[in-house]
């Protein structure tokens, strides 16, 4: 575990969001990284779908950070310029 500083503007956007949704301060800032980690791994998913993703993932035991980016990694085609130097 460690230490992450965020403005004291966010902090309060996730004191009034983990309020409002029963979650904890560092449980709402966790759900909003995961969140935010899965739309950037995944554009073509919208909100709706990244939230049955955690929802499946947390059934088949938790969400595996390094199984993730490698799943979207092979999902999409290479990069033109993978490869070179």
């Amino acid at each position: 575990m460690g230490i992450v500083k965020i403005s004291d503007a966010t902090h309060d956007n996730l004191r009034i969001a983990g309020a409002a949704l029963s979650r904890s301060i560092n449980a709402q800032a966790e759900h909003w990284m995961r969140v935010g980690m899965l739309a950037e791994l995944h554009p073509e998913l919208d909100h709706r779908a990244i939230c049955q993703l955690l929802v499946r993932a947390e059934l088949a035991g938790g969400m595996d950070i390094a199984a993730a980016v490698v799943d979207a990694a092979s999902a999409r085609p290479a990069s033109p310029r993978a490869g070179r130097h």
